[in-house]
């Protein structure tokens, strides 16, 4: 009786653990309280530059309370997902076109939305997604791994040229460089059709963004995206998105279409 109740735990058991789900992050900064300590500087790699590797979320628009170090911070962001403009003076700077666009898939409740059928959520979308993202920062490449649909992105830091014909793809090609303290990426390649937010606001193949990436302290992410696409839009248009560390976990195996059960339910008005 005692053996099959030991086999029976182990079974239960197993799973959890595979999964690193509660696996302690290491080199986690610490306050004198112990507590992971957010404010400390960022982490440097061995060229002396700002290790951007970790499990990043966007931060969405509510308030929240962090206490890492024994005194609570208020942090309160705009919600990109849902409308990448948030916080612009007047929204976005969009063309008549892209206007009508995006009151029809309003109107229509979005049901159109490539990520309603499980297609990739596409560059610059991927920042702002509420699920988690993993950076892995290499010599000569940064790579993103998104949890949604094992998803991946890659940023080329080894001085190639971005491409000058390139084959549309939801993620682009990027290549970067650094200026000081921060990473510019420039992206080209997108396709066209794609969404840039909930709302509806349209991308085109003639899209080119430029995100530039600064570490300000060890548990935040600042990423400065500068859209400039003349098709969509009547001028080049800034934002800024805040990403916060998350600690203690690890990616899930999150395939969309696994499962599925929404599509027959997306009929707008």
């Amino acid at each position: 009786m005692r053996k099959t109740i030991i086999v029976v735990a182990i079974a239960i058991a197993a799973p959890l653990g595979a999964q690193w789900l509660n696996y302690p992050t290491a080199g986690v900064p610490k306050a004198a309280n112990g507590k992971p300590n957010l404010s400390a500087p960022a982490p440097k790699t061995a060229d002396g530059k700002p290790d951007f590797s970790g499990i990043w979320q966007a931060f969405r628009g509510v308030t929240s309370r962090r206490c890492p170090t024994g005194e609570c911070e208020e942090l309160r962001d705009t919600d990109h997902w849902l409308n990448f403009g948030a916080g612009l003076p007047g929204g976005l700077p969009y063309q008549p076109w892209a206007a009508a666009t995006l009151k029809e898939r309003e109107d229509q409740l979005g049901k159109d939305d490539p990520t309603s059928y499980c297609l990739p959520l596409g560059v610059p979308r991927l920042l702002v997604a509420p699920g988690f993202k993993k950076i892995v920062q290499t010599p000569g490449l940064l790579v993103i791994l998104n949890e949604r649909n094992a998803g991946f992105r890659q940023i080329f830091t080894d001085g190639r040229p971005l491409p000058e014909d390139p084959q549309p793809s939801w993620d682009g090609y990027s290549t970067a460089k650094w200026a000081g303290d921060t990473l510019v990426v420039e992206t080209n390649g997108l396709r066209d059709g794609m969404w840039l937010d909930r709302s509806g606001s349209p991308i085109t193949e003639a899209a080119k963004v430029t995100e530039r990436f600064r570490r300000p302290n060890y548990g935040h992410l600042e990423i400065e995206v500068t859209m400039d696409d003349p098709k969509a839009y009547t001028k080049a248009w800034t934002t800024k998105i805040t990403e916060n560390i998350v600690l203690n976990t690890e990616l899930l195996d999150d395939i969309c279409a696994e499962g599925e059960k929404d599509m027959k339910h997306m009929v707008g008005k």
